[in-house]
């Protein structure tokens, strides 16, 4: 059975990086995409798609809100994908949500297989 486990969250400043890891494990197959969401606190905030990661040849695609302060990579050797986040904003505090799916496509559009529990980044103004 597939689990994903998030780290890496925590209270920064505005300005400072954050490095988020998600572990997967229990995936048998090639074919598949790891991919970063985000949901902001708040009524009416909806789970937004950040990046996500092609595992058979590691093509990234960012969302464009992120585009130059946030990468997407992985660790071949351990089934590790990491978002490298620098010059974070206020207004990226959220909990950060690790999920897998077979297509890149469905993670674009806000969905996905499967879900790790979220790790919570707060940056403060």
């Amino acid at each position: 059975q597939e689990k994903l486990v998030e780290s890496g969250g925590g209270l920064v400043q505005a300005g400072a990086s954050l490095r988020l890891s998600c572990a997967v494990s229990g995936r048998t197959s090639t074919s598949w995409a790891v991919g970063w969401f985000r949901q902001a606190p708040g009524p009416g905030k909806e789970r937004e798609f950040v990046a996500a990661i092609r595992i058979r040849d590691s093509m990234p695609v960012h969302a464009n809100s992120v585009k130059g302060r946030f990468t997407i990579s992985r660790d071949n050797t351990s089934d590790t994908v990491y978002l490298q986040m620098i010059n974070l904003r206020p207004e990226d505090t959220a909990v950060y949500y690790c999920a897998t799916d077979p297509l890149i496509s469905t993670m674009m559009r806000g969905g996905a297989r499967n879900w790790g529990q979220g790790t919570q980044v707060t940056v403060s103004s």
